[in-house]
């Protein structure tokens, strides 16, 4: 098998070999040695690297989750300049995306579901990464607040809270339908109608 002088090499081809398993077969079907294998690396050399299967699902979901934070941070980039255009970009975008890759769900999510209760490790990282969404989220919907686009009488966070909860929940319909329209019909329901100005009360007739 190829050595190579990168110290960085064996564990970026883990880390991708990982990423593409446990997004195919979920985190229990997998094995370390079917991770080797697709990293086409000595299965001794995992344990160089990690100190075991659920360190290396912490990682994973890191990896994960700072590929988000790029992301988001592009469609922030190209967004409209008021918050509610930029919220509305950054989510059809994400909806291609899944799109793209044939609905195959978000790795948090499918995590939060096999190892949440078995791996205190793994939950916390899960934990802080759906943290850091909730509030980039309600950063955005505070500054629309501002504006004026966005109903002001539910807090911010509370309205990102439940807006995260309901799009994890239409990915999980995704991957069942094998469809975005579960995430399409989702996002316009949060956007058009729950963040929605409530409409003003009419003079007393």
């Amino acid at each position: 098998m190829p050595r190579t002088a990168d110290k960085t090499d064996i564990p970026r081809r883990l880390a991708e070999a990982g990423y593409l398993l446990f997004t195919r077969f979920g985190y229990n079907a997998t094995g370390i040695q079917q991770i080797t294998d697709q990293a086409g690396v000595p299965k001794g050399s995992f344990y160089n690297h990690f100190d075991s299967k659920d360190a290396f699902a912490a990682q994973i979901i890191r990896n994960y989750a700072a590929w988000v934070d790029q992301a988001w941070a592009q469609c922030q980039a190209d967004a409209p300049p008021d918050a509610l255009g930029a919220i509305r970009h950054t989510f059809a975008r994400f909806i291609a995306h899944h799109g793209h890759t044939q609905c195959q769900g978000c790795l948090v999510g499918n995590f939060a579901a096999e190892v949440a209760e078995s791996s205190a490790n793994c939950r916390a990282v899960l934990q802080a990464c759906m943290d850091a969404w909730r509030v980039r989220l309600a950063e955005l919907i505070a500054r629309a607040q501002e504006e004026g686009s966005v109903r002001h009488d539910v807090d911010a966070a509370l309205l990102s809270t439940l807006f995260w909860d309901a799009w994890e929940g239409a990915l999980l319909r995704m991957k069942i339908a094998q469809s975005t329209a579960p995430l399409q019909q989702t996002t316009a329901l949060l956007i058009d109608h729950l963040l929605a100005q409530p409409p003003r009360a009419g003079p007393p007739g």
